[in-house]
């Protein structure tokens, strides 16, 4: 007897999954645009990505983990106040090409500090924990109308809750395990085939692998590290770009929790901040001419202290910082309602306030790169919503 179980055994040995849902409702994107997600788990240090400089308090708040704009490791300036890490190499040159968008003292509507119910907000899209059961971009991709294909793709072994939901979604990874041989996939396919319920979710399952396969036959990628974001985001970058493959791609990297001998300019977080702008670029030129329909967000569930703690690192704060980049982006510009670093400014004395709702940053790219209504924005995808209003002009 065929079932559930047996079925997704078989994909597992495929290197893949496929969610299975006998109502799925396939998304419909407008035009040829692309929407990739990056969520960075573990609360990414928003003043260590984006540090303001130009704040007469930064450098003594910060301490040991303050950057200067001169020196070894300098900052990479943007306005005279602002800049950027000095890892983020690629961003900058985003930045200046009018590519990116940054975000500063900005979070979801979480107010407190727990990694699991700050990133179950951030892709549930409610106002509180476990308020919502499906994520916002699943909920987009059903406002968007129905479309047959796999359209949308979590690099994962399983969809996030962002992209959990009603509409169909597969995951995808680089394979781990040895290759089964192709009478292996023959004898699956004759085994499952005829089957009404499950057939056609092996075959889509068979034709991503086919492409994630494609995509990923680059003899440079074979001696790179596990741990390393490249094949990921290059991989999505190749499946991204095909004619027919998938339009939206949600990565969510961890390892963003820096309790613990943080480091400025150089250290653990400046080498996390130098792998994800390399993987970033590499996935841009993996789409190639692609690149130009594509809006990449990178989010976080909150923010750091401003504080160095005793352990040279930092803990969980509130606001912190996003980007928005790609060639769809009219970049060039800092989205901070800055209030300074005095010790009244700070949220119980401690941490960046949040200025900026992140679902006006994910409600503009929604809206202007992928047309989902505004009524869709306020009611379905981002509940009771009506008062985050979206950025205008933040695409192209």
């Amino acid at each position: 007897m065929i079932d559930r179980r047996s079925l997704l055994s078989s994909m597992a040995a495929l290197g893949l999954t496929s969610t299975l849902t006998t109502n799925a409702a396939f998304a419909a994107v407008p035009g040829d645009r692309r929407l990739v997600v990056v969520i960075l788990r573990g609360a990414l240090d928003g003043l260590a990505a984006v540090p303001a400089y130009g704040d007469p308090d930064y450098a003594s708040l910060r301490g040991s983990l303050a950057l200067s704009k001169t020196g070894a490791n300098a900052l990479l300036d943007l306005d005279g106040f602002f800049g950027l890490h000095p890892a983020l190499v690629n961003f900058k040159a985003y930045y200046d090409a009018k590519q990116l968008a940054v975000f500063h003292n900005v979070c979801t509507p979480y107010r407190d500090r727990s990694h699991f119910d700050g990133q179950n907000v951030l892709e549930g899209g409610g106002l509180t924990p476990n308020m919502m059961h499906d994520g916002w971009l699943n909920r987009a991709l059903v406002a968007m109308g129905g479309k047959k294909g796999v359209e949308a793709l979590a690099v994962a072994p399983t969809p996030p809750l962002v992209l959990s939901g009603k509409a169909r979604a597969s995951s995808w990874m680089p394979d781990t395990l040895p290759e089964p041989d192709d009478a292996y996939f023959t004898r699956v396919a004759a085994l499952y085939g005829n089957d009404k319920l499950l057939g056609p979710s092996l075959q889509s399952a068979m034709a991503l692998r086919a492409q994630s396969k494609s995509a990923m036959d680059d003899p440079s990628n074979k001696n790179k590290p596990k741990a390393d974001l490249m094949p990921l985001f290059q991989g999505a970058g190749r499946l991204l770009a095909m004619q027919d493959g998938p339009r939206i791609a949600v990565l969510d990297p961890s390892g963003w929790d820096t309790h613990v001998n943080e480091g400025a300019g150089d250290g653990q977080l400046a080498r996390r901040l130098s792998t994800l702008d390399s993987a970033i670029d590499a996935m841009k030129i993996a789409l190639g001419p692609a690149w130009k329909q594509t809006v990449v967000v990178v989010a976080t569930e909150f923010g750091r202290t401003v504080k160095v703690n005793g352990s040279l690192g930092t803990d969980h704060g509130t606001g912190g910082a996003a980007f928005v980049l790609g060639g769809a982006v009219s970049g060039g510009a800092i989205h901070a309602e800055w209030v300074g670093l005095k010790p009244d400014a700070l949220k119980d004395g401690r941490d960046l306030p949040a200025r900026s709702d992140l679902r006006s940053l994910f409600k503009s790219v929604l809206a202007e790169h992928m047309g989902v209504s505004r009524a869709a924005l306020n009611g379905s995808v981002f509940p009771d919503s009506g008062t985050v209003k979206p950025i205008k002009g933040l695409v192209a």
